[in-house]
């Protein structure tokens, strides 16, 4: 049976290989915060992955897909119908617990006060926690209930301008949010390291 011909199996292959690798260097010391800097990577990873691919990937092709639709294309309706809802649904959940597992290590290492008020050794960091604060504010306010009117996924029908409107709406605040990613991981990664040595 091999793993790997499925979602599920594939993840719990690489969660047992991560216990693994935690049982072989389990006597390298351990950190108060590391279990849950791993998990907060991880639904990161996932969280800035999807968004990368709704405006790298997905908001392309819709494009393309509804501009032949006319000349007997297929038109976006297989991407609206069953590949957005399962991404926005894995999208915003990452986002949360991204959010939450970040503000769970900034509170374990003391720092979560300092932090959001960016004070002298936790700016950096407050800095992309205040970038990661305006992207979930994004995600769940302004990216899912626009998506949802949408792709009809709040059970009502919307005017054609009031889909146009939701459509603007969510894709400035995707697009925010993909831009705020940049410094925001700029400042993650710069604190893990001391700064900003550049």
């Amino acid at each position: 049976m091999n793993p790997l011909k499925s979602v599920t199996g594939t993840i719990v292959a690489g969660f047992i290989m991560a216990v693994i690798v935690i049982l072989i260097f389990k006597d390298g010391g351990s950190h108060p915060v590391g279990m849950v800097v791993w998990i907060h990577a991880m639904v990161g990873v996932t969280w800035i992955g999807l968004l990368y691919y709704f405006n790298f990937v997905q908001v392309p092709g819709v494009a393309t897909a509804l501009s032949e639709a006319d000349s007997g294309g297929p038109g976006a309706a297989a991407i609206n119908k069953y590949i957005a809802p399962t991404a926005l649904l894995w999208f915003r959940w990452a986002a949360l617990a991204t959010w939450v597992s970040g503000a769970v290590i900034l509170a374990r290492l003391g720092i979560l006060g300092d932090a959001f008020m960016l004070k002298s050794g936790a700016a950096v960091i407050g800095i992309g926690a205040w970038m990661g604060t305006i992207m979930l504010f994004n995600v769940w306010v302004l990216i899912w209930p626009n998506q949802k009117k949408i792709l009809g996924l709040d059970g009502k029908t919307h005017e054609p301008d009031a889909i146009a409107s939701a459509k603007f709406v969510a894709l400035m605040a995707s697009r925010t949010n993909t831009a705020l990613s940049i410094p925001m991981l700029l400042s993650m990664t710069s604190f893990g390291h001391g700064g900003f040595p550049y």
